[in-house]
């Protein structure tokens, strides 16, 4: 029986990670979960945000399907003992290179969007955001010089590093429209010039692909002049934390975004990492006010790229889609009528178990 790790963390994590499961478990029977804590629920209880056991867990599993990490009162903590700590651990360990975060706006959700919907209607774009290098990993100091407080944080990439994102990346462009747009800050950071190098002589293995070079800020600016116009778009670790966010947004809520972080070809059958974008959300945290559909994509993709099964990725966004449309929906897409997480569940259980009988 195929092993999941089920890896809930903190605030709305354990609500929606358990409407995902629910949904997962009908699309595709016969799975095995293992729940284990990750992030501020781990220090709670065994003093650490990454422990050996949940590591173990992970590595006799096939995926990692996650919630979320942080919330108030671990401040005082180093960087490397607070609960955000667990999930850039998890990427590093695992060699998760390959950040997949998909933006969609589903049909019906046109209206929803901060951007007038007829610059979004058919809005299908993916961001492949680079996940192992690049400031977030490289060397931190804060020291005083000259009577000044000084930091530093390094950005460091190695040439290997760009390569097989960028052929991630040129890989799943292959298998959607074919058109990739590589993001970097080429004027500016030598970083961007050997990024879009490497980019370059990666694009002579894929002449079927379409590239063109973008510049960050410009790019910013082009996702909300006209998202359309994107299909498949690759960048380093930062650049795609932050454009990433701002497309989920264009769709018009955090709350349906969905990511996988992958070691492998995105038709490799890979492990990965699978979690919603949307946060901890605190506020809202044990009342079942969460949007669970982030999560419950993460693990159609969980479907499609670890456990090789399209059939049952394609049940669950459909199920999705059909959810949006007619409801129910929660209360960040309906704030008259919103429904409860275990609702919107429910009804994508509903729809996939209808199919399938």
């Amino acid at each position: 029986m195929t092993q999941i790790a089920v890896l809930p963390g903190d605030g709305i994590g354990p609500e929606v990670t358990a409407a995902a499961v629910r949904v997962l478990d009908a699309a595709h029977p016969g799975l095995s979960f293992v729940e284990a804590p990750i992030g501020a629920n781990a220090i709670a209880t065994v003093g650490e945000p990454m422990p050996a056991d949940t590591v173990r867990i992970c590595s006799e599993s096939a995926a990692i399907l996650f919630g979320a990490v942080g919330g108030p009162g671990h401040d005082h903590l180093p960087p490397d003992k607070r609960p955000e700590a667990a999930i850039l651990g998890l990427r590093k360990h695992f060699n998760l290179y390959a950040n997949v975060r998909p933006a969609r706006v589903f049909p019906g959700m046109e209206t929803r969007s901060p951007l007038r919907s007829e610059l979004v209607d058919g809005m299908d774009l993916v961001f492949v955001r680079e996940l192992t290098g690049g400031l977030y990993f490289g060397e931190k100091t804060l020291t005083k010089e000259d009577g000044h407080e000084t930091v530093r944080d390094v950005l460091i990439y190695r040439d290997y590093e760009i390569e097989r994102v960028a052929r991630f990346a040129f890989a799943l462009a292959r298998m959607r429209s074919k058109r990739l747009t590589s993001v970097d800050k080429n004027n500016v950071l030598l970083s961007s010039q050997l990024w879009r190098r490497i980019v370059i002589e990666v694009a002579k293995d894929f002449p079927d692909v379409k590239l063109e070079h973008m510049l960050v800020d410009n790019a910013a600016m082009q996702l909300v002049r006209d998202p359309r116009a994107f299909d498949v778009i690759v960048t380093e670790n930062m650049f795609g934390d932050i454009l990433s966010d701002e497309a989920a947004m264009i769709t018009g809520t955090i709350g349906t975004a969905s990511s996988a972080a992958l070691n492998s070809a995105p038709d490799a059958n890979g492990f990965g990492l699978y979690e919603p974008i949307s946060g901890t959300a605190p506020d809202i945290a044990g009342k079942g006010l969460a949007n669970p559909i982030g999560a419950i994509l993460s693990a159609a993709m969980l479907a499609r790229y670890s456990l090789g099964d399209e059939a049952g990725a394609t049940a669950i966004e459909r199920a999705v889609s059909e959810t949006l449309a007619e409801g129910p929906r929660t209360r960040d897409l309906d704030a008259a009528g919103g429904a409860s997480t275990n609702a919107v569940a429910d009804a994508i259980v509903a729809r996939i178990s209808k199919v399938a009988a």
